[in-house]
């Protein structure tokens, strides 16, 4: 691993290999198909193996490159350690079993507990429009009916007040990505890690794990009005951001999961 993370400081410019995180994807650390060449060209004069050129897309990490470079010093093939996944499943008989939760709710509502308390108060979730949606508050409220393009009749709803209030860097993605990302993937990830706690499990301890993810999403209209600032705002990252599909796939990146991801819209069902 001292190894790795060194030729991978030198490759990148960092003072050390300390600054290097074993578990962040290359892709993430700033590495492209010239640096990635580069770094295999300098564990090759290292180890005096012959590491293909594709070897840091096939081990996208540190700890996943170290791995395999043990295994080539050591000539160990590591064949003994992939099974497929069919061989290793474990057939339970007793029914599916909840054993965390996380969730956002209007009515300030971020976990269970404060879930339960808002039902059993019988409490109203229902309040004003957001104030920081970038919204204009003052013409959007129309108290005539629909007969105005971009209006409502309506001046109070059910939101997440919380929302716009990401933390990016938890989850190793950018603050312009995180901006062209659907409120659903965002909630996602918070949600999930959340629920990961409080079932008892630190949420990295499942990397490579097979662990699934199955996830209920819908498109909602979130990139519209994005695209004519796509060039210095959100870049490349629309297109993933927006997509439905996507949901699922994220967090299994970001977790390191390696099991079934599948994001599901029914629509109207």
């Amino acid at each position: 691993m001292d190894l790795v993370q060194s030729e991978v400081a030198a490759v990148l410019g960092h003072q050390s290999g300390a600054a290097v995180d074993p578990v962040r994807a290359f892709k993430d650390l700033g590495f492209d198909s010239l640096t990635a060449v580069d770094l295999r060209n300098r564990l090759n004069r290292a180890t005096a193996l012959t590491l293909p050129a594709t070897v840091v897309f096939d081990h996208p990490s540190p700890s996943a490159l170290t791995a395999y470079v043990r295994e080539q010093v050591l000539g160990e093939s590591g064949e003994q350690d992939l099974a497929p996944r069919s061989a290793r499943a474990v057939v339970a008989d007793e029914p599916i079993a909840i054993v965390g939760m996380g969730c956002r709710y209007p009515g300030g509502v971020a976990s269970p507990e404060a879930l339960w308390d808002l039902l059993s108060a019988s409490g109203d979730a229902i309040s004003a429009f957001p104030a920081d949606r970038g919204w204009d508050l003052d013409g959007l409220f129309d108290d005539r009916g629909v007969d105005r393009a971009g209006s409502s009749y309506v001046c109070e709803g059910g939101f997440l007040h919380d929302a716009a209030e990401f933390d990016a860097g938890l989850f190793g993605i950018s603050p312009r990505e995180a901006l062209a990302m659907d409120p659903q993937q965002r909630l996602l990830l918070e949600t999930s890690w959340e629920a990961l706690e409080r079932a008892g499990l630190d949420p990295l301890s499942l990397r490579g794990s097979a662990t699934g993810v199955f996830a209920g999403v819908s498109a909602n209209g979130y990139v519209v009005g994005q695209e004519d600032e796509a060039d210095s705002e959100t870049g490349g990252y629309l297109l993933t951001g927006s997509t439905p599909s996507v949901a699922s796939g994220r967090l299994s990146y970001v977790l390191g999961l390696e099991g079934p991801a599948v994001s599901v819209d029914t629509a109207c069902s």
